[in-house]
Parts: structure tokens; sequence; C-alpha cells
């Protein structure tokens, strides 16, 4: 496992070097550039020009890369054309809300998805497994920025049970009352989608196992139907599962880009949009480069757990 590990580590360390590239290139090949933001009717061309020389975008691209991915790997991501703060510090304020509402997203979806998975398997083409199918279609057709006003017109205006966005309530003191109660309904609205996907997925792997010798053997034994379900058939239906969710990381930043911008939940979603808007590029390239180191570390666990899924996995030594 350890030699698997290293390999995994060592392969994915070209994937980022070809992701920084292409990264950085999609973003400074884009129509316009930043200098275009600060633009006003008092500045001549020749402090256009400056500001332009300054920032170094008069380079060529090839330039331009080779300076930025000396910068990064010294651990220095730049400094915000928009805010001129540190591209680092700026980004770092915004991962904490967003991992944490992605966490809370995840942890909810599987709670909802799991059990409701396995009951639409168990009962298959009854009312319950229609029900289930039908409302799982719907989390994943619907969008994020529909449910969210959706959610918004009725839990915050009509029945003001939850606020209209934020992290905390303005004026008053931070706490963590306060945070659960900004947090659940977006959190919900994310972990909708999610969970559509997820019950499709977990009904489709439990009854390709369901049919399998092995469980028949074990019922004729006498081992209860709550151990053949969940010790045995949800232990080996979790190998696609477990590829499901590997899958949900980049689609749940995907997300929580709109969400947090319905929400004004004050993530990396949030700032992303921020970004675009002031055409503020270390900033965006130091999202995205987040984003993809998350995609590869998400992809290494889900390796990581086949293995504790199912033993029978052996990954090659040599």
């Amino acid at each position: 496992m350890l030699n698997y590990l290293i390999r995994r580590i060592l392969i994915a360390i070209p994937v980022l070097a070809g992701i920084t590239l292409f990264n950085f290139l999609i973003i400074n090949l884009a129509p316009g550039n930043p200098v275009d933001m600060f633009i006003n009717p008092s500045m001549s061309q020749a402090d256009i020009d400056l500001r332009k020389e300054q920032l170094g975008i008069n380079d060529p691209i090839y330039i331009q890369y080779f300076r930025w991915l000396g910068n990064l790997l010294q651990g220095d991501f730049g400094y915000s054309y928009s805010s001129y703060e540190p591209v680092m510090q700026a980004v770092g304020a915004r991962i904490g809300p967003t991992l944490l509402l992605m966490g809370v997203s995840l942890l909810l979806a599987y709670i909802i998805a799991v059990p409701i998975g396995i009951l639409s398997a168990r009962k298959q083409y009854s009312w319950l497994d229609y029900t289930a199918t039908s409302f799982s279609f719907l989390g994943v057709s619907i969008p994020n920025f529909v449910l969210g006003l959706g959610g918004i017109y009725l839990f915050a205006l009509t029945w003001k049970i939850l606020p209209t966005g934020g992290m905390y309530t303005l004026g008053k003191e931070k706490t963590f009352v306060d945070l659960l109660h900004h947090l659940i309904m977006p959190a919900c609205i994310l972990a909708t989608a999610s969970a559509g996907s997820m019950v499709r997925y977990i009904r489709s792997s439990v009854l390709e196992v369901l049919g399998q010798d092995y469980l028949r053997t074990a019922r004729a034994k006498g081992i209860s139907e709550f151990m053949v379900i969940n010790k045995h058939a949800l232990r080996n239906a979790m190998i696609p599962i477990i590829t499901v969710v590997g899958l949900d990381v980049p689609l749940l930043f995907g997300g929580a880009v709109i969400t947090e911008q319905v929400f004004q939940w004050p993530g990396m979603g949030q700032l992303m949009i921020q970004s675009i808007g002031s055409r503020d590029y270390p900033t965006l390239m130091a999202i995205n480069l987040v984003a993809a180191v998350a995609v590869l570390v998400a992809n290494i666990l889900a390796d990581i757990a086949y293995a504790v899924a199912d033993p029978t996995i052996k990954y090659n030594k040599r």
C-alpha cells in the first residue's frame, strides 16, 4: 500500500504541473486584461502602459507563466489585483467557510442517500422505490440557484424562520448557534443534488449485489436480514459508491460557487465570482489550483478506501 501511495503521489506531480499550465493559459489568454478594470477618463495611455508594465502583463505569456510558477514553488501566490492583499491570505480566509459548507452538505447527503438507496433497492418497483427515484431525479435536475432562491423565498421571506444569507448576523456576537442557523439552508441546498445522484448509485449497486449467491447462502444459514444487508451486501456495494464520493468533490466546488453567491456565504466560491468580475488573475489561479489539489487528494483517498471496503483488493507491490 505504501509503495502504491508513493507511486500515486509521484504520478500526481506531473498532472499537477499540467494543471498549472492549463490554469494559467486559460485565464491569461481570456479577452481583456486586469488594467481595463482600472481605466478612467483621467488616465492617459502612458499611465495605462505603466500600469501594465508594473503588473508584468506586457511580457510574453511563457515568461509570465514561469515567473508565476517560480513564485508558486516558493509559496508566493502573488498579490490580488483588486484588494492588493496577498493571495494566500485572501484564499486562506475563505477556505474554512467553504470546507465547512462542503463537509456538512456531504454529511447530510450521505445520511439521506444511504438509507433511502438501500430501502429503494430492497423494495424494488414499490411505491417507495418510485418515490425515491422521482425525488432523486428532481434533486439532480433542478439547478442549485433555483433551489436556493426558492428556499430564500419560503424559509426567509415567507415563513421567516431562516436568514436570507451570510455566515453570521451582522451586529451580533458570533456564536455557534448563529452559525448553525445560517448554515442550514445553503448546506441543505448543496446536499440535495449530491443526495439525488447518490441514491441512484446506491440503489443500483445494492440491487446488483442482492442477487449474488453468497447472500442467499447467508440467509440460508439463518443470518438476520439486517446483517445480510448492512454487513455483507452494503460493504460489497461500496466500491462504485466510493468512486462517486471521490467525484463529488469537484461537483461540490462547482455547486458551492453558485450556492455561496446566492446565500452570500463568505467562501471560495463567492471569492471566485468577485475575482472574475474584477479580472483578478492571481486570485483566480490560486482558487483553481486549490480545487485541483482537492480533486487529486480525493482520488488518492478513494483508492485507499477501496482497499478498506474490500480486503480482496491488493495493490501491486512492485
